[in-house]
This record gives C-alpha cells, sequence and structure tokens, in this order.
C-alpha cells in the first residue's frame, strides 16, 4: 500500500540575505552594474569574481529602497511550472534559476529566487535551500523536491509540484470567485443606501415638512433611519470598519477563532457544499502527489492533512494516518472517517486492489475539481436573480417610500 521510503525533507534554518547594488569591470574592460542578492559584502565579491567581474564598489540597498510587493502563491506556483520547463528543456539548475529570477516582474520575488539561487551556489541541495523559507515553501514541496534529488527524478518531481500547484490554486479561485460576487453586491448596495439616506432622503424631509398632511407609516419609518444615519454616519463606519479589523485581526492571530469558522463554513447551504467538495479535491490532489512520488503513505498523510485547509478535515485525516500505521487499509479509515463520499472510497479501494491509488485518487481530484467548478457556475446563476430582487427591495423600496406622499399629494388635488 504504502510506496518506498523517500528522502526526508531537510530541517529549516533561517539564512539572512539582502540585496547588493554593484558597479564593476569584466574581463574585457568594459564597465557593468547591477543588483544581487547575498548573505554579505564578502559573499557579493566572491560571486562577481567567479562571474568574471572585478567589483569597484558594492553599497546594500536598504529595504525601502525597493518597491516591495507580497509574494503570493500565485507567484509560487508560477515560479515552479517556470523552474520545471527550464530543467525539461535541458537548463542546469543554476542557469534556470538566473534566467527565472532575472525575469520575474516582482522584486520581492526575484529576491528569494536569487536567494535560493545563492543558497544552491553555496553548495546546498535545492530541497534544503527551499526549506530555509517555510513561509514560501512548503512540506510537501520540499519533500518531493528532497525525493527527486534522491532518486534522480528531479524533473519529473518538479513538474508534478507545478501541476498540483496550479490546481490547488485554481480551486481557491473557484471559491473566491463564489463569494466575491454577493459580497461586491452588498457592499455596492450599501455604500448606495448610505448616499440616499445621508443626502437624498434629507431633501425630500425637507419638501415633506410643508405638506401639512400626515405621511404615510413607510415613509416615517425611512426617514427616521435617514435622521440616525446623518446624527451618527461616524459611528456606523467606524463600527463597520472596526468589525473588518477585528474579524482580520482574528482571522490572522486567532486559532480556535479559525477553526470555529472551518466548521460553521462546512455547515452552510449551498458554500458548504462547494467547500466539502473543494476540500476533497485538494485532499486527493495531494495524495496522489505524494504517493506516485514514490513518499511513504503515513509520512504523506501528515503533510496532506495540513494542506487540507479545514481543521475538521485536519483532525480526521491524522486520526485516519494513526489507523493506517497500525494496519487499516486506508479505504477503511477513509470510510470510518465519516467525510468521504461512498464513491470515493470505493475508488481508493480499488487502487489499493490494483496497486494503483495514485492514478485513482488524481481522478478523483479531477471529478471533484469538475464538480467544484460547476457548483460555482450554478450558484452564481442562483444569486444573480436573488441579488437583483435583493436590491430592487431595498433602492425600489427607500424611491417608492419617498413618493408615497406626493402620490397621496396628488390623488387629494386630483379629487379636489
Amino acid at each position: 500500500m504504502a510506496k518506498s521510503t523517500a528522502a526526508a525533507a531537510p530541517a529549516r534554518t533561517a539564512a539572512p540575505s539582502a540585496t547588493f547594488a554593484w558597479e564593476g569591470v569584466d574581463k574585457s574592460g568594459a564597465k557593468k552594474k547591477g543588483e544581487i542578492v547575498g548573505a554579505n559584502e564578502m559573499a557579493i565579491k566572491a560571486e562577481l569574481r567567479r562571474q568574471g567581474i572585478r567589483p569597484v564598489a558594492i553599497k546594500k540597498k536598504s529595504a525601502l529602497s525597493r518597491s516591495r510587493k507580497k509574494i503570493t502563491p500565485k507567484d509560487i506556483a508560477i515560479f515552479t511550472r517556470q523552474l520545471a520547463t527550464m530543467m525539461a528543456a535541458g537548463v542546469p539548475l543554476v542557469q534556470s534559476f538566473e534566467i527565472v529570477g532575472r525575469g520575474h516582474e516582482n522584486p520581492s520575488m526575484q529576491d528569494l529566487i536569487m536567494t535560493v539561487k545563492a543558497s544552491i551556489e553555496g553548495g546546498s541541495g535545492l530541497a534544503e535551500s527551499l526549506a530555509k523559507h517555510p513561509l514560501y515553501f512548503d512540506d510537501l514541496v520540499c519533500s518531493l523536491v528532497a525525493a527527486g534529488e534522491a532518486s534522480g527524478t528531479l524533473e519529473t518531481l518538479l513538474n508534478k509540484i507545478a501541476i498540483y500547484k496550479e490546481k490547488v490554486e485554481a480551486i481557491k479561485g473557484k471559491i473566491k470567485k463564489a463569494l466575491f460576487y454577493p459580497a461586491a453586491v452588498i457592499v455596492f448596495a450599501f455604500i448606495i443606501t448610505t448616499i440616499l439616506m445621508i443626502f437624498v432622503i434629507p431633501q425630500f424631509a425637507e419638501l415633506f415638512k410643508g405638506f401639512g398632511a400626515d405621511l404615510p407609516a413607510l415613509t416615517k419609518f425611512v426617514i427616521k433611519i435617514s435622521d440616525f444615519f446623518v446624527a451618527y454616519w461616524w459611528a456606523i463606519f467606524g463600527a463597520i470598519g472596526g468589525a473588518v479589523y477585528g474579524l482580520g485581526q482574528l482571522k490572522r492571530r486567532s486559532k480556535g477563532f479559525n477553526n470555529a469558522m472551518d466548521k460553521i463554513v462546512l455547515k452552510l447551504p449551498i458554500l458548504g457544499v462547494i467547500v466539502n467538495k473543494a476540500t476533497i479535491a485538494r485532499f486527493a490532489r495531494t495524495l496522489s502527489t505524494m504517493f506516485a512520488a514514490g513518499m511513504p503513505l503515513v509520512d504523506s498523510m501528515t503533510t496532506v492533512a495540513q494542506a487540507s485547509g479545514n481543521i475538521v478535515y485536519e483532525g480526521k485525516i491524522m486520526r485516519m494516518r494513526d489507523e493506517v500505521s497500525t494496519g487499516t487499509q486506508l479505504n477503511v479509515s477513509m470510510k470510518e472517517s465519516g467525510l468521504f463520499p461512498n464513491m470515493v472510497v470505493q475508488m481508493v479501494a480499488i487502487g489499493e486492489e490494483s496497486g494503483a491509488v495514485d492514478a485513482m485518487l488524481a481522478k478523483v481530484a479531477d471529478f471533484y475539481e469538475e464538480e467544484v467548478d460547476n457548483a460555482v457556475d450554478g450558484l452564481t446563476s442562483l444569486l444573480e436573480p436573488l441579488i437583483m430582487a435583493f436590491l430592487g427591495v431595498i433602492i425600489g423600496g427607500l424611491v417608492i417610500a419617498m413618493y408615497m406622499p406626493i402620490f397621496k399629494m396628488g390623488s387629494v388635488v386630483g379629487g379636489g
């Protein structure tokens, strides 16, 4: 069931580095200048001399001297694909890093790539060099690269990592797409309503004061809300801003809050179904990738649990790992967890019997990734009329409330 043991991921340590601006002269006497990442000035001088450049001036750049841009998972996915493509074309590893690094638009990503390159040139392996940056290269990547270096199949495993990263990012993009559209409409509706409450409705209220007639109940209610907005708009926006900031801090700092949100999301109607399918797809894709690379099943389960992205699945997968380590078949532990549909369990059972667990898990991942895509499209189609109705009720209700007194006055005048 489990495949041969591959090299374990190297221990992670931090390697300080900085960007240096340099000027020098090459062998032909031509002046050269540029930027390079390294640990210190001595290391930069050694690197320049290795490249055939006599350094004239080297100056460490301030961290604020470059436009800093956050490194995203998409940047890592693109880098992995580029590196896999370079190596498949026969380009040496160090040269591949040089080409990919110099061509990257994100200065922060460029620095990261050149730092890894410098580590490799210093004698470290690729897995060891990547492991020095755990914020960007997780256990799965480092484990697979280590296995590739140990077995001589680095090019193949880099391609598997690239495919894995692209698939995972595609799933994340679909989930964000499902959430962004309704959130954007709600924000838009709130902004429009606020503008009407603060600037438009008070004008109608002034007009109605001269009518000398009793206003409809709906109109009175809307005017009272408008008066509240005008008087306490600063408190409303402050409360909303504070709530958004507070939730952001809780999500960033509180493990308990994130765990609670993970459990709640899975139980939500429609969205919970999409998240469940996306998590199953990620589980299958991650385990398939590691299994195909020859990683032991029990060791792989730890990384799979961490990559699941949901505390409920993480806990159950870790329990499955313990059961598998005592001799239980994977499909049996999956069935007992209660998280996986019968189809997924049967596919894994067939894979265990035929010795093709990785292929079966890959098929499961493909199926559920397509299911997520279809579910997101269906949710979008369902939300469009609901959102239009929501906007119609809110905006239309305000308009009707303001025109009801005018219609009433018109009928009185017409009747007179």
